[in-house]
């Protein structure tokens, strides 16, 4: 019987835990989110992390700015918002509308230690150094989802699919810093199903909803589902669950999976770098 990876549960926890350590600390906090144009999939999650803040006692604002909003313009907005003192972390709503080597310029401009979303260089290349005080949120959330189930990433087969500067990215450097055996696929690979089939574990962040299904991995494999996308209302993982469910080991579904926990655990990043100095 596959084993579900539930993230509303963990998550609880999680925030449990650190509204103690918000009333115990009397600390003011405040997250501040810049959204740029309108998604249906962040839409969706700039809900949980309003509500996520709300339930544990962190402020929260919501920056929107149009979406044809030029690069100049953005610029001067992130750093006048970097300034405010309320402001304890910022987060930059992805995707963007830019390329993601103009999109780096906007998140090395966050202050260092409001970066709590790992995205600016600095963070970033700690982390990837192998730094595990501030990890990007989801891949403290697989962390600690593999860490509660102990499921062991060293020398497995490893398939990522989906190479993005949230998910695909940052996971891969954490595999690897563990010693598994990584394949990352991405629109370039012709026939997806030939390393998913071999995979031990299977991580996928790409947005496109049904993409796996249970034909195509091996008997208890690890599945952990990290995609969003929406239709009609409805949100749905890169997983066709149903069938995933009748061979997958474990199974991190869409929704209440690593999304809920990737939120605890970005107030968690919060709480850390208002607690300790980077």
């Amino acid at each position: 019987m596959t084993v579900i990876l539930d993230g509303q549960k963990l998550s609880k926890k999680i925030l449990t835990t650190l509204t103690k350590k918000i009333e115990a600390s009397n600390l003011r906090l405040g997250l501040a989110v810049i959204a740029i144009g309108k998604n249906k999939v962040s839409e969706v999650y700039l809900k949980q992390k309003r509500l996520a803040c709300q339930n544990i006692g962190i402020g929260f604002k919501l920056y929107r700015f149009p979406k044809n909003i030029s690069q100049k313009k953005l610029e001067e907005k992130i750093k006048q918002i970097s300034k405010i003192k309320g402001n304890s972390g910022i987060v930059i709503q992805l995707p963007l509308p830019f390329s993601p080597l103009v999109a780096s310029r906007f998140f090395n401009l966050i202050p260092l230690k409001k970066d709590i979303d790992c995205l600016g260089q600095t963070n970033f290349s700690r982390f990837c150094r192998g730094n595990k005080k501030n990890m990007p949120p989801v891949v403290s959330a697989i962390s600690k989802f593999f860490k509660k189930y102990k499921i062991q990433v060293k020398d497995k087969n490893v398939v990522v699919i989906g190479a993005g500067r949230l998910v695909g990215l940052p996971v891969s450097f954490w595999l690897a810093n563990n010693g598994a055996k990584i394949t990352i696929v991405d629109k370039s690979t012709k026939n997806i199903k030939v390393p998913i089939k071999k995979a031990d574990i299977i991580i996928s962040g790409t947005g496109q909803a049904n993409l796996i299904k249970g034909s195509m991995i091996k008997r208890g494999a690890v599945v952990v589902d990290v995609g969003t996308s929406t239709d009609k209302g409805r949100v749905s993982g890169d997983v066709e669950k149903n069938s995933v469910l009748k061979k997958a080991s474990f199974l991190a579904p869409v929704p209440g999976g690593v999304g809920p926990l990737t939120i605890a655990c970005l107030l968690e990043n919060l709480v850390k770098s208002s607690l300790y100095s980077n």
